[in-house]
């Protein structure tokens, strides 16, 4: 806008501007013009339609899990003699959901009882005589409470007496080789259903076509039978790149991840589980306290006389984790409201708006 003059300010008030537009004909002008435009069409289209399909629509999936372990084993250690080992005595209740456990290995501490027996030995129970010892101690690091005695835990070493189920666990001798070799050639049906609420879409691992006759025979391979259910359990620790009877001996945690992604601009029989599996629990040999994966229980009994008896188990063994995730993407509403021959009805269906003339009306006014 140019000067104006004190004398003629209300002229300028009434005064318009517009924007000159020159087009120069140039080659290396136009060109450079045109290749910007071409590299603006290439991103929207290439990247943001193509790699990361932005016209579409996502949800998230919602999954449910079930697992069914089958297969037995042998094992004749000292503590338990010759034993058939089947799916209710190594299938431990799953600790959390979407998960189950297999017992490969242990430490069994056979006819324990509500007794007294040295603590084992260490700094704080180690002893000359009762009067180390803190009648009712309770340390959450031991094993009992103390009785405020001083018993030989050896020949050399005295420790103090405690309350507790004795005689005490020691659980130092892990056995080299994994008692339950067998469990290597077990198996796992795993049922996985999902649903993506957003599209109202439902699907299961198990296929419409597949019958309980392919069922029976069936076992997941990635190249032969990739839509079996059913798992071997060397073969995922193996595709997890760990060796079954190495883990098993102290124990780990094995993710089988199941991918989910789908699109469904495609057709539905497209849209179908992806597995994978990976080791989850810490392998570092720079920081390795605490390796794989055990917990205790006890099985307990009567003796003829009434008296209360256990047999306590430190079990080993591999939890397996069933991970399921996925998105599902679908044409997004830009084409349903542009490119369908009733976008009008869907765009009256899904806009509202509102006027201020119609305020007193209560009612919202849709416009096409």
């Amino acid at each position: 806008m140019g000067g104006c003059s004190s004398q003629s300010c209300h002229h300028c008030f009434f005064e318009y501007e517009t924007e000159r537009m020159i087009v120069v004909k140039s080659k290396v002008v136009g060109s450079v013009f045109r290749l910007i435009q071409f590299l603006i069409l290439f991103y929207v289209i290439g990247y943001v339609c193509v790699v990361q399909k932005s016209y579409q629509e996502t949800d998230s999936v919602v999954s449910s899990v079930t697992t069914k372990v089958k297969g037995t084993g042998f094992t004749n250690t000292s503590d338990l003699g010759a034993r058939v080992w089947d799916v209710a005595d190594y299938n431990i209740p799953p600790q959390g959901e979407s998960s189950f456990f297999v017992l490969t290995n242990m430490i069994v501490t056979p006819n324990q009882t509500q007794s007294t027996c040295p603590e084992l030995p260490n700094q704080s129970t180690i002893c000359m005589s009762d009067s180390d010892c803190l009648e009712g101690s309770n340390d959450v690091r031991g094993n009992g409470i103390q009785t405020g005695l001083c018993m030989n835990y050896s020949e050399t070493v005295k420790t103090c007496e405690v309350l507790s189920w004795c005689p005490l666990e020691i659980d130092i001798n892990l056995p080299e080789h994994a008692l339950l070799v067998a469990a290597e050639d077990f198996t796992v049906l795993i049922k996985n259903s999902v649903t993506y609420p957003k599209f109202n879409f439902h699907k299961r691992n198990i296929l419409p076509d597949v019958n309980s006759s392919y069922l029976k025979q069936c076992e997941f391979n990635r190249k032969t039978d990739p839509d079996c259910p059913i798992f071997r359990l060397k073969d995922m620790v193996s595709e997890a790149e760990e060796d079954f009877q190495t883990m098993a001996i102290r124990g780990g945690v094995l993710g089988i991840m199941i991918d989910w992604n789908c699109d469904l601009d495609w057709p539905e029989h497209y849209c179908g589980p992806k597995y994978s599996f990976r080791r989850l629990d810490n392998k570092i040999p720079e920081n390795n306290v605490a390796p794989g994966y055990n917990f205790r229980f006890a099985k307990y009994y009567k003796t003829t006389d009434g008296r209360e008896t256990r047999t306590l188990i430190k079990a080993y063994g591999i939890r397996f984790d069933v991970i399921v995730f996925g998105t599902v993407n679908a044409v997004c509403n830009w084409f349903l409201l542009t490119c369908t021959k009733r976008r009008d009805y869907y765009s009256k269906h899904k806009f509202t708006y509102l006027d201020n003339i119609d305020d007193n009306a209560g009612e919202p006014v849709s416009y096409l």
